[in-house]
Order: structure tokens, then sequence, then C-alpha cells
């Protein structure tokens, strides 16, 4: 089996962790309260529901402990509503928490959630599968890499709330790993698509790095490849401020296509701005 992690994450939660503190330990009151780009919640919804990612972690793969029964989940639908029930809950359930009670349960969650990611073997069988990206079974490190993507967005709406201009988490170190997990959700997100074998469809995002992805098109399915000299039948220039958007629901169909640049056949972008990374 080759051992190399294909995309490595498990060292940058620490420093995800230590940003998110120590906005939120210099924030007013009032910014506490400060509208996000997760529809009706707030910075502070935000913190309460990255706590719960921590715990419901520790809980469920640590301990083995998993609480509430969701009943029969028979489509992926099925468990969107739970889960964002779960959310709910518990975003209602810690509007009595302080903002000082929140920071410091961050704190002291965060050191045992990131030693339980460091304890997870990267090739065996993850409790969860990535659901967004089609799959019914994942490998641990696809599951530790799903994980920074969920974090690295929500710490990103927080500081887009806060200063819309902030860049802090665009840069290559901390947005190549989100990006990389994201794109992986194209196969799936192009499975309805027709199109000859052969068909390629590129992807640059543009901003403090460029990176390119290509998808190809198979016998009967969607293939990334790392690179192509064969020329694509669809080009699309992101702005990397635009992308984590276009992938957690932050922005409309309509408003990408116009702040994106599509060169060639435009049904075949498509996909790419209603494709989402996260359980939705």
């Amino acid at each position: 089996m080759n051992n190399s992690i294909p995309i490595r994450t498990r060292h940058l939660f620490q420093e995800l962790d230590d940003l998110l503190i120590q906005k939120l330990k210099t924030i007013q009151t009032d910014q506490w309260d400060a509208p996000t780009l997760a529809g009706k919640w707030t910075v502070k919804h935000l913190a309460a529901h990255l706590l719960d990612g921590n715990l419901r972690a520790l809980s469920m793969i640590r301990d083995g402990y998993f609480g509430e029964n969701p009943g029969p989940i028979s489509s992926y639908q099925d468990l969107v509503t739970f889960l964002n029930q779960l959310n709910a809950d518990w975003v209602t359930a810690t509007n009595r928490l302080s903002p000082k009670v929140l920071i410091s349960l961050l704190e002291s969650s965060g050191k045992e959630y990131r030693n339980l990611i460091k304890s997870l073997k990267p090739f065996e069988i993850a409790v969860f599968s990535v659901a967004w990206a089609g799959e019914e079974e994942s490998l641990n490190w696809f599951h530790v890499a799903r994980e920074y993507t969920e974090k690295w967005h929500h710490i990103q709406q927080i500081f887009t709330a806060l200063d819309p201009s902030d860049q802090t988490l665009l840069c290559k170190r901390l947005y190549q790993p989100y990006l990389e997990t994201s794109m992986r959700a194209l196969p799936h997100h192009y499975r309805e698509v027709k199109a000859p074998k052969g068909t390629l469809v590129k992807i640059t995002i543009e901003g403090q790095f460029i990176q390119t992805w290509w998808l190809k098109r198979e016998e009967k399915v969607w293939q990334l490849l790392p690179f192509s000299k064969v020329a694509p039948k669809v080009q699309l220039h992101i702005p990397d401020n635009l992308a984590w958007r276009i992938f957690t629901k932050g922005v409309s169909y309509e408003n990408a296509l116009n702040s994106v640049q599509v060169i060639g056949e435009e049904d075949l972008a498509k996909p790419v701005l209603k494709m989402l990374a996260v359980m939705a």
C-alpha cells in the first residue's frame, strides 16, 4: 500500500485553532452578534458550532458514544435534515453561554480534539464517510481533511464577518489543503453530466497563489487529473475569495457566474458553480 497521505492537514489544526482563539479574544461584545454568510447564524453561533464539532468528535470517535438516535436514514437528504436539526438545537442551547465561556471551552476541547485527530491511523476506515464527495466509506486521512475544511470555512466565515478584507486564511499554507479536499467533490457533482469520453474541464483558482485542477470524462465516470496537455472544452477562472463561498453556499449561482471567467462550453461549467463541499 502506498503510505503517502494524499492531503496532509493534521499539522494545520493547531494553527487554525490559535488564529480563531486570538481573534475571538480581541473582538468587542457587539461583534459577537455580527451576521455571517452562514444563513441566520452570527459570529457567536459559529463559535458555538465549532465547539460542537470538537465535542461531538470526542464523544463519537474517541469514546464511541453517539447519543441521539437519528432514526432511519434512507437518503442523503435525510442525513442533512438530521444534522441541521442537531446543529440548530445546539446553537439554541448555547445561546445562554457567555463569549468568555465559549472561548474557554474551545481552548480546552480543541487540545483534546487535536490529540484525537493525531491518533487516527490515516489508512484505516473512518467512522464517518465523506458523503459530499459521494463516498459511502472513507479512509481516515480523507475524514481528517474533511474536518479541516469544516473548521477552515467556519473560521473564514467568522473572519469575513468581522473584516471582509481579511486575507489571513487565504494564504497557500492554509487555503490550498482546503481547496484540494473540496475539489474531490467534483467527480461526484459531475456524475449526471453527459459528455464524450476524453472531455476536459479546467478549473483555475487565482489569488495569493494560482492552482489548477483538471476533470476528465472517462467511459462512465469523471476523474480528477493532476495535469493535462489536451485542450479543455471549458475553462473556469475563479477568484480565491469566491471559491470557498461557492463550495459553502455563501454565494448564489447567478452571482458566482457573474464573477467567474468562463471560456468555452458554459453548460459544462455549471456543476462547478453549484458544487457544495459541505453537508447541505
